[in-house]
C-alpha cells in the first residue's frame, strides 16, 4: 500500500540564503498573478496550457527577476493554477483569485525529488540543495526513508519551502511503500467524540480533552496591545503609501505570536489524537459542515442581522479550535492503526436523550446540561457526554451495517 505524507523540518539559512529564496517566493507570486491576468483577459477562448509554458519561458529568458525562479518552479506554479481552475470547473473550490503580497504566503515548489540529494550528517542535521541557492541545513527530526539504518521504505517526490513567522521550512513530499495494518476489532473498543468549546473534545465514555488558553495572561496582553497600536498607526497612513518600518514591526509582533499559539494548538491536536486512535478502534464524529458554521450574521442592508458581535466571536472560537483539523489527524492515525473513522449526521446528535433515544422538546435546558422531558425516562447528565453517547451509538450503527469498509472523509 503507497502511503503519502509529508515531513516538515526548518531550514537553518544565512542571509544571503534568504534573501534568495524570499525573492523566488515573490518572483512565485507575482508569476501566479500574470498567469491569472492572462487567463482571464483570454478566458473566452482558455489558452490552452503548452501557450501559457511558452508565455514562462519567454518571461523567465528576458525578465531579470522572474528568470530567479527555477524553471521546475515555475513549472510547478503553472500546474498548480491549472489545477485550480479544473477544481473550480468541477465544483470543488471556488475560483482562483490574485495573489496579494500582503496575504500571500511566501512558497516554493520543487516538485522533483531528484534535485533535493537529502543526505544526514549529524545526528540533529541534515543537508538539502535548493535550486539557485546551493546546500542548506536542515534539523533532523524524522528518518527519511532510504536514509538511515532503519528507515522505512519509500521515496522523496518533492519538497516545498515555506515561510512563516519562525522563518523558512522545507515540507518534504514522502511516498511510503508499507503493509496494510491488521484489522482491529472495535466491537469493544469504539467512541463517540463530540467537539465544542467550552470543552473541545468530550467523549461518549465520559472523559473530556481539555487544553489551557494557547496564550498565557502576558502573552495576550503583548498581542492585543500590539493589535490596538497597529490599528492606529494605520489608520494614519494615507492610501498607496509604503507602510512604515514601525508598523512592520509591529505586524511581525503579531504574526510571531499568532504563530506561537497555533503551534501549541497543532502540539495538542497531536498528542490528543494519538491518544485517542491508541486507545479505540472505532472512532465517530459529527458530520460538521464548518464553513456554513464560520459564515457572518451582518446580514446586508434590507436585512441587517442580528448579534453581530457575538456571532463574531463565537466564529473566532470555532475557528481557533481547529476541529476541522483534529478529524483529518484522526482519520490517517486511525487507520495506520487498523482501525475506522466514521462520520454521522450532526442532526439530533444533541438533543436526542441516549437513555431513550426520544428527542423531547426542551430536553436542552441549558448549554452544560441536558435534562430528558421524557416522563419514561428522566435521565440527567452532562450535555456533551449525552451527545458522544448519540454520536458513538450511531457511528456503531454504520460500522456494522457497513461491515469492514471504512465510512469516512479525508
Amino acid at each position: 500500500m503507497r502511503q503519502r505524507r509529508g515531513y516538515r523540518a526548518r531550514l537553518a539559512l544565512t542571509c544571503d540564503q534568504a534573501a534568495q529564496l524570499d525573492q523566488q517566493a515573490h518572483a512565485a507570486r507575482a508569476l501566479w498573478n500574470l498567469l491569472h491576468e492572462l487567463f482571464t483577459a483570454c478566458r473566452s477562448r482558455r489558452p490552452p496550457l503548452a501557450y501559457m509554458d511558452g508565455e514562462i519561458r519567454w518571461a523567465r529568458a528576458n525578465v531579470d527577476w522572474l528568470g530567479m525562479l527555477p524553471a521546475q518552479a515555475a513549472q510547478a506554479v503553472l500546474k498548480t493554477y491549472h489545477r485550480a481552475w479544473v477544481n473550480c470547473w468541477e465544483g470543488r473550490a471556488d475560483q482562483p483569485i490574485y495573489k496579494s503580497r500582503a496575504r500571500a504566503p511566501l512558497a516554493v515548489d520543487i516538485p522533483q525529488g531528484r534535485d533535493l540529494q537529502v543526505a544526514r550528517v549529524h545526528r540533529r542535521w541534515g543537508m538539502v540543495s535548493i535550486p539557485k541557492v546551493g546546500r542548506v541545513r536542515f534539523r533532523w527530526t524524522k528518518d527519511l526513508p532510504g536514509l538511515t539504518k532503519g528507515s522505512p521504505a519509500g521515496r522523496i517526490t518533492g519538497a516545498r519551502l515555506v515561510k512563516d513567522a519562525l522563518g523558512w521550512h522545507i515540507a518534504f513530499r514522502i511516498e511510503h511503500l508499507v503493509q496494510a495494518a491488521e484489522p482491529r476489532d472495535w466491537t469493544d473498543s469504539h467512541v463517540g467524540i463530540d467537539r465544542g468549546i467550552t470543552v473541545p473534545l468530550a467523549l461518549s465514555d465520559g472523559s473530556t480533552h481539555d487544553h489551557a488558553s494557547w496564550l498565557d495572561d502576558e502573552e495576550e496582553a503583548r498581542l492585543l496591545r500590539a493589535e490596538q497600536r497597529a490599528a492606529h498607526r494605520k489608520r494614519y497612513r494615507k492610501a498607496g503609501e509604503r507602510t512604515s518600518k514601525r508598523l512592520c514591526a509591529l505586524y511581525d509582533q503579531i504574526k510571531d505570536l499568532r504563530a506561537r499559539a497555533k503551534r501549541r494548538v497543532l502540539d495538542w491536536q497531536h498528542k490528543t489524537t494519538t491518544a485517542i486512535a491508541d486507545a479505540y478502534a472505532l472512532v465517530s464524529v459529527e458530520q460538521l459542515d464548518i464553513t456554513n458554521m464560520l459564515k457572518s450574521a451582518k446580514g446586508n442592508i434590507a436585512e441587517p442581522g442580528v448579534n453581530v458581535a457575538q456571532k463574531s466571536g463565537l466564529n473566532r472560537k470555532i475557528a481557533g479550535e481547529a476541529w476541522g483539523r483534529t478529524v483529518q489527524l484522526l482519520a490517517y492515525k486511525v487507520l495506520d492503526r487498523g482501525g475506522l473513522l466514521v462520520h454521522v449526521p450532526a442532526p439530533g446528535t444533541s438533543l436526542r436523550c441516549s437513555m431513550c433515544e426520544i428527542a423531547t422538546p426542551g430536553n436542552r435546558e441549558s448549554q452544560a446540561e441536558f435534562v430528558c422531558k421524557n416522563s419514561r425516562c428522566g435521565w440527567s447528565g452532562n450535555a456533551d457526554h449525552n451527545a458522544g453517547r448519540n454520536i458513538d451509538r450511531a457511528g456503531f450503527a454504520l460500522a456494522s451495517a457497513a461491515g469492514r469498509a471504512v465510512v469516512r472523509q479525508t
